[in-house]
């Protein structure tokens, strides 16, 4: 029988200490049994059959991750037999902790709905469907950097040295943004909330749950964010839509029919001398007569 045990001294089978990635004649000594061979790009997959044991390589003959399998599957790579053997973390079954604690279970990656258990550098990976647990996925434990790819300040604000246009009116501000940020490509970065709240450390954002209504931090960003004077000659024309990008990004889920960004003042429309045409979905009913008398045409998408 195979006696798998993870301690905060690190990862054994058997009682012998494994460290990844592990020679894969390591392993065959340790399990006493010789896996058939899967080919890939870099490596591939190691199949214990009679044991329920996958490995995994990047290259041939190097494992830098083995899955305990406790439910069959058809792919070709499958043991033939499920795990029977005994895997415990800290002296306790490691199912029944994993089960008992959730709040001691760590993401490994972005979308990791299960979570791993973690001691030391090793971490234990849980493949669970709604029928149970399919198998455990044990290897050398990279903690999971949501910023990863993304530059340290993209998405500071900082105030350039030229004059900026002061806005009254956020909703005008939005829909000008809209404009010169998304349609035209003229301020940078591109918001994506998605990256944003990767990027943002000062607390976790949970677009998931907190994408139904405006979410502060983002809010703030588009208050606060510089738009130079030089480019109010670019603005000809504001189109509003529900899908506009830059609403989609401040609530990502919503209905499209929020009053959270209504235009409520035309004031801002006096720094904006080419702006001819603005279609609206987003103001108060009386702003499609104030452009007007401005001399902007104006109507309802």
């Amino acid at each position: 029988m195979i006696n798998i045990h993870l301690t905060s001294a690190g990862f054994e089978i058997n009682n012998t200490p494994v460290v990844f990635p592990v020679s894969l004649a390591a392993l065959e000594n340790l399990l006493g049994e010789k896996p058939r061979h899967f080919k890939g790009k870099n490596g591939g997959v190691y199949t214990w059959d009679q044991l329920g044991i996958l490995g995994y390589s990047k290259e041939e003959n190097l494992i830098y991750a083995i899955s305990v399998i406790f439910e069959k599957e058809d792919y070709k790579f499958s043991p033939s037999q499920t795990f029977s053997g005994t895997f415990s973390l800290e002296g306790e079954d490691i199912v029944s902790y994993y089960l008992k604690h959730p709040e001691k279970r760590v993401k490994l990656f972005e979308g990791d709905t299960t979570g791993a258990l973690v001691l030391n550098t090793v971490s234990a990976w849980f493949d669970v469907e709604e029928d149970g647990i399919k198998a455990i996925e044990v290897s050398h434990y990279e903690p999971y950097d949501r910023t990863a790819g993304i530059p340290k300040d993209k998405y500071v604000i900082t105030i350039p040295d030229e004059e900026l246009i002061t806005f009254t009116d956020l909703g005008f501000k939005l829909s000008v943004i809209e404009e010169l940020m998304y349609t035209q490509g003229l301020l940078t970065p591109k918001f994506d909330v998605y990256e944003f709240a990767k990027w943002y450390t000062k607390r976790t954002i949970d677009i998931e749950e907190e994408g139904y209504e405006p979410i502060e931090e983002v809010t703030q960003y588009f208050k606060d964010f510089p738009v130079p004077k030089r480019l109010a000659t670019k603005l000809t024309e504001i189109y509003q839509d529900g899908g506009n990008d830059i609403y989609m990004n401040l609530v990502p889920f919503s209905g499209g029919e929020e009053d959270y960004w209504e235009i409520e003042s035309v004031e801002d429309a006096k720094h904006f001398p080419n702006l001819k045409k603005v279609t609206l979905c987003y103001a108060k009913e009386y702003i499609v007569e104030d452009f007007e008398k401005l001399g902007i045409e104006a109507e309802w998408l």
